[in-house]
């Protein structure tokens, strides 16, 4: 196990109802003026804009609006929002909605501490020094942005979608009440799934040495999320189900699960190239066509390790490991078959002459590699593309 230092400062209200405490738990903190960010119709249409606006000025808080954040959050959004919150004079952001609308939020608030432009800071050319806090209301199980230190913006005039890690990026609270997410379609429940596999499954692809209590951590989630979903595409509204995912979200990405052995992201850093040339693709669909063909090219660098991984979390049955590791591959990727997501790039329409766009995107015009088992340059990356047709 490699030494590691774990910061997990983020306050979760987690249950029923808990979004109803907004204006007091604001209060709290003693902030007064806030900007709150949220996705399109969706929050007044279910009526949880004005439970949670009429808490907030219960509680005297005055709430300057930004709504209209897209799946994929725009950098040219942001710009605004932090327009507005320099403006006025904000003292916090308050996230309503999934991973989309809380990145944008948490992007406004480093923007909102600084002079530079913000997407300086999502293609690390700067490094954040300061930010507004942020707090957020989850709508969506899916991207765990709730406790995590990253947050990723979508550059539309350049086609580039980017990320950056700070401990600036952490929410304050968050508030995480499972019956929001009762409405989510099943096709975003099931990108969800995926997203929330795919962050625990980069994290225990590791060719570090044994870290076995990490690993069950890892695996005790993926195997919750498997049997989750399933109740999930057979009843939207079990509570339970719902609360498993809620919380599998930010137990996925807040770190815990890369507790004692190095993590890169590899399949993210793919998707984050096919998502921002082709702005449609939900980021969990992308992850879906991804992982198995990721997995594919690299398993023979440590097969044990695929193998643990079918075993433990799969039930496979077999004494070679190289046959156990390919047969968990096949597993996962036809259980998101059975959760009804895209396995190839065909179904999104996209021709397979892509692929060596999107692994110039990927290595940022052939300017480095992606390290994963094996370090993955510009032709490694064109043949993952090209092997998801």
């Amino acid at each position: 196990m490699l030494d590691f230092l774990y910061h997990a400062p983020t306050k979760v209200y987690f249950g029923k109802e808990k979004h109803k405490e907004i204006g007091n738990i604001v209060k709290g903190y003693g902030y007064r003026t806030i900007m709150m960010q949220y996705g399109k119709e969706s929050i007044k249409k279910s009526g949880l804009y004005d439970e949670v606006m009429n808490s907030l000025r219960e509680h005297e808080i005055t709430v300057i609006e930004m709504g209209g954040v897209e799946p994929n959050p725009k950098v040219s959004f942001v710009r605004e929002a932090i327009k507005v919150a320099k403006e006025n004079k904000v003292e916090m952001i308050l996230a309503v909605g999934g991973g989309s609308v809380i990145d944008a939020s948490k992007t406004t608030a480093v923007g909102a501490k600084t002079d530079y432009d913000i997407w300086d800071f999502s293609t690390r050319k700067r490094t954040p020094s300061d930010a507004l806090p942020v707090g957020c209301i989850l709508t969506l199980s899916a991207a765990g942005s709730e406790m995590s230190s990253s947050a990723v913006l979508t550059n539309t005039e350049l086609n580039m979608k980017r990320g950056f890690n700070s401990e600036f990026n952490r929410c304050q609270f968050a508030i995480c009440n499972p019956e929001l997410t009762y409405t989510v379609n099943r096709y975003q429940t099931a990108c969800g799934i995926v997203d929330i596999m795919a962050h625990t499954m980069e994290r225990y692809f590791t060719v570090c040495e044994p870290t076995d209590l990490t690993d069950q951590i890892a695996e005790s989630i993926l195997k919750s999320v498997v049997a989750a979903g399933r109740v999930l595409m057979e009843n939207p509204c079990d509570y339970e189900a719902r609360a498993t995912m809620m919380w599998a979200s930010s137990l996925s990405h807040n770190d815990l699960t890369g507790c004692g052995r190095e993590n890169t992201l590899a399949v993210h850093q793919l998707e984050h190239a096919l998502s921002g040339e082709f702005d449609f693709i939900a980021h969990g669909a992308g992850l879906a066509v991804l992982f198995p063909a990721w997995a594919r090219t690299v398993f023979h660098v440590n097969p044990s390790r695929f193998a643990q991984f079918a075993r433990r979390v799969w039930d496979v049955e077999q004494e070679d490991d190289e046959t156990t590791a390919l047969m968990g591959i096949e597993r996962m990727e036809a259980f998101f078959k059975e959760m009804e997501m895209p396995l190839t790039l065909r179904e999104f329409g996209i021709d397979e002459s892509s692929a060596e766009r999107l692994a110039e995107l990927c290595t940022f015009g052939k300017q480095r590699t992606v390290k994963s088992y094996i370090e993955m340059d510009f032709d490694v990356i064109k043949n993952i593309f090209k092997s998801c047709y």
